[in-house]
């Protein structure tokens, strides 16, 4: 059984709000049933690290709970957040200007490093 979860979010479109709230659920869900995650922003995925996006955004037509939120239950849950550094400077993301919630950056060889571990399950999004 995997003892850690490593998320990768490379290939979301923040055009298609829907698609947004599932991975941080998720996330929130797997650190609720105590496994160790970490949640890997790369592409166009860093700019909802940065403030004032994800807070505009919402999965739901009915508005209810922003991408921010549901980012924000899986930090509390324990969920690390770590950015590429080439997709931030890519995406106008700096440290100056992201949310509390980044944990750091860590590139593709941190990612490679985790998901060849013993006791790790990835999911892509």
């Amino acid at each position: 059984m995997a003892e850690k979860i490593v998320i990768m979010l490379l290939n979301l479109d923040l055009d298609r709000p829907g698609t947004l709230g599932a991975p941080f659920f998720q996330a929130t869900v797997a650190a609720a049933m105590d496994l160790e995650v970490e949640i890997y922003f790369a592409a166009g995925t860093t700019r909802l690290l940065r403030q004032g996006v994800a807070e505009t955004i919402y999965p739901g037509e009915a508005r209810e709970k922003s991408v921010y939120s549901f980012m924000q239950d899986a930090h509390e849950a324990g969920c690390a957040f770590y950015a590429c550094a080439g997709a931030m400077s890519e995406n106008g993301l700096t440290l100056d200007n992201a949310v509390p919630e980044l944990d750091g950056m860590r590139g593709g060889g941190a990612f490679i490093g985790e998901v060849v571990e013993d006791g790790v399950a990835t999911l892509t999004y």
